[in-house]
């Protein structure tokens, strides 16, 4: 039933609870498991001038080591990965990619980031994956 199935991952903790329960779903049915990280536009956009590279490098860095932590426990339980560090606005970067990678299934937390953050980023990424995916979205308290 689920061949493809997506984790996006912003490399906090919340992300470990989410993956626990796609690897399972992966497991349960012999998937491939698709690790994501978006560089948000609007961050790399307000840091303009002087620091603008610095700052997309740092976040390029960070999606980096977050997709490679998923991988790692994705590869310790035997399944497939494939990782992408992507660069847009993550809700719309998130469901784009599960269209056209034909993912069957997205595993996210709502949980992420800070309420803080959850403000200046306009609401919850997760909030709107489940509202504008086409595929099932599983969000894992």
């Amino acid at each position: 039933m689920y061949d493809d199935v997506l984790v996006p991952t912003d490399g906090s903790d919340a992300v470990d609870r989410a993956l626990d329960h796609a690897i399972r779903l992966a497991s349960d049915h012999d998937a491939r498991i698709h690790a994501v990280y978006v560089v948000d536009r609007r961050i790399a956009t307000a840091n303009s001038g002087d620091l603008h590279d610095d700052v997309v490098a740092d976040l390029e860095s960070q999606g980096e080591d977050a997709v490679a932590a998923v991988a790692e426990r994705a590869e310790s339980a035997g399944l497939d990965v494939e990782t992408h560090v992507l660069h847009g606005t993550p809700d719309k970067e998130i469901v784009a990619y599960a269209d056209e990678s034909d993912v069957d299934v997205i595993v996210m937390s709502p949980e992420g980031k800070s309420p803080r953050e959850r403000i200046r980023s306009l609401g919850s990424v997760s909030d709107r994956v489940a509202d504008d995916a086409s595929v099932p979205v599983f969000l894992i308290k």
